[in-house]
């Protein structure tokens, strides 16, 4: 169990940088150079530090807030991709499952009778 959980870990990501560098800049050449890591929704404006002649700070920065939708649109293809595969293994997995549960078939009911019949007219 602990190296399914481990493997998971190290499948996403390399899925993750196959989506970062591989996927999205082919999505990106197709839709025209977009680039959706930097697609963002921004909120409020980010305020740099301001300080005085004297040096004293006089307003404190405040941090950007954005909706980096970008970031959720390359996640959810991180997802698909992560689900697919994962669809693709255990419907491997079933279908060897069947394989393997499958009895080999055996004489009939009426081949062993004609066979009874065939030695009773023998003797």
């Amino acid at each position: 169990m602990a190296i399914a959980f481990v493997m998971g870990g190290a499948f996403g990501k390399v899925v993750t940088v196959f989506v970062e560098n591989i996927f999205a800049p082919f999505t990106g050449l197709l839709i025209g150079g977009i680039d959706l890591a930097d697609k963002k929704i921004i909120l409020k404006e980010g305020v740099a530090e301001i300080k005085d002649a004297a040096g004293a700070v006089t307003t404190d920065a405040s941090p950007e807030l954005a909706v980096e939708w970008g970031n959720f649109i390359t996640a959810s293809i991180d997802f698909i991709v992560v689900a697919f595969v994962m669809f693709m293994i255990i419907k491997a997995m079933n279908k060897m499952k069947k394989a393997e549960v499958t009895a080999p078939a055996g004489p009939t009911t009426e081949s062993l009778l004609c066979d009874i019949l065939n030695e009773m007219k023998k003797k």
